[in-house]
C-alpha cells in the first residue's frame, strides 16, 4: 500500500551504511517514522527529502506497519534556516518541541501548520519571536497552555501584580504572596502576552526578557514532559 502525506522532516538518524530513519510530522497523521534508502550516497535522488526542515509531499510505501519513503515532491526547503546558526538552532528547538508534543495517529494539524508558519517567519524575520510564539501555541494545543492574564489564586490582574511567580503545576503566572514558585519578571510576562496577542507593555518586552521567557519554556517543558529540550538550551547559550 502507498500513501501520500504533506509533512515536515523533523529528525533524521543514520541507519546502516547509506540509509536513514526519518521522523516526519504529517498533516492529519501526526508523527510518522519512515526509512529512506541510499540518501547518504553522493547524488542520491531523494537526498533533499532527508534534509532538516524539508516540507514536502512524501510518498510512503507501507508494509507490515513500517513506512519507507519511495518518492518526494518538495514544497519548501526552508534553506535559509540552514545557513544562519541562530535561525538553525531556533528551528531545531521548534522541531524538538513538536517531536515532544505530538504522537503517531494524532493529527496535530494545529501544531503542524503553526510549525510551517514559524519556519517561514524564521527565514525572513526575528527567529526569537517566531520561536516564542510557536512554543506558546504548541503548549496550548497540547493541553499545557500558560495562564497570562490573572493570578489563578486570588484573581488579581497580573498587570497590577508587581512581583510575580510562576506556578509550574498549573502553568500560571501568579502574585508573589499567592505562590512560592520561581520568580518570573514582568518582562517575561509581557513577552509572552505579546506572543499571545494580549495587551502588553512594549518597553518591558526587551531582548533580555525574551531570553528569560525561553528559559522559562525550558524549565516548564522539563517539568511537564521530562524532556530536557537540548536544542533550546543550545539556542539560549547563543543569545
Amino acid at each position: 500500500m502507498e500513501i501520500k502525506v504533506n509533512a515536515l522532516m523533523l529528525r533524521a538518524a543514520d541507519y546502516g551504511e547509506n540509509d536513514k530513519i526519518l521522523t516526519l510530522l504529517a498533516a492529519g497523521r501526526g508523527k510518522l517514522t519512515a526509512g529512506i534508502k541510499g540518501v547518504k550516497k553522493a547524488g542520491a535522488r531523494l537526498k533533499f527529502a532527508a534534509q532538516p526542515f524539508c516540507f514536502a509531499e512524501y510518498v510512503l510505501a507501507c508494509r507490515g506497519g513500517r513506512y519507507t519513503v519511495i518518492g518526494c515532491s518538495e514544497t519548501e526547503s526552508f534553506y535559509d534556516l540552514r545557513t544562519d546558526i541562530m535561525k538553525y538552532c531556533a528551528a531545531c528547538a521548534a522541531a524538538e518541541a513538536a517531536l515532544a508534543l505530538t504522537y503517531e495517529g494524532d493529527g496535530a494539524d494545529g501544531i503542524f501548520y503553526a510549525l510551517v508558519n514559524a519556519f517561514t517567519q524564521m527565514c525572513t524575520g526575528d527567529e526569537r519571536r517566531a520561536l516564542i510564539a510557536f512554543l506558546l501555541f504548541a503548549l496550548d494545543a497540547s493541553g499545557y497552555g500558560l495562564s497570562l492574564e490573572k493570578c489563578p489564586f486570588c484573581g488579581k490582574p497580573l498587570s497590577a501584580a508587581g512581583d510575580l511567580r510562576f506556578d509550574m503545576p498549573s502553568g500560571a503566572f501568579a502574585c508573589a504572596h499567592c505562590c512560592d514558585g520561581p520568580r518570573a519578571g514582568a518582562g517575561t510576562l509581557n513577552v509572552l502576552r505579546r506572543a499571545a496577542g494580549l495587551p502588553f507593555n512594549e518597553e518591558l518586552a526587551s531582548p533580555e526578557a525574551e531570553k528569560r521567557a525561553l528559559r522559562l519554556f525550558k524549565e516548564y517543558f522539563l517539568y511537564k514532559t521530562d524532556n530536557r529540550f537540548s536544542a533550546l538550551s543550545e539556542y539560549i547559550k547563543l543569545l
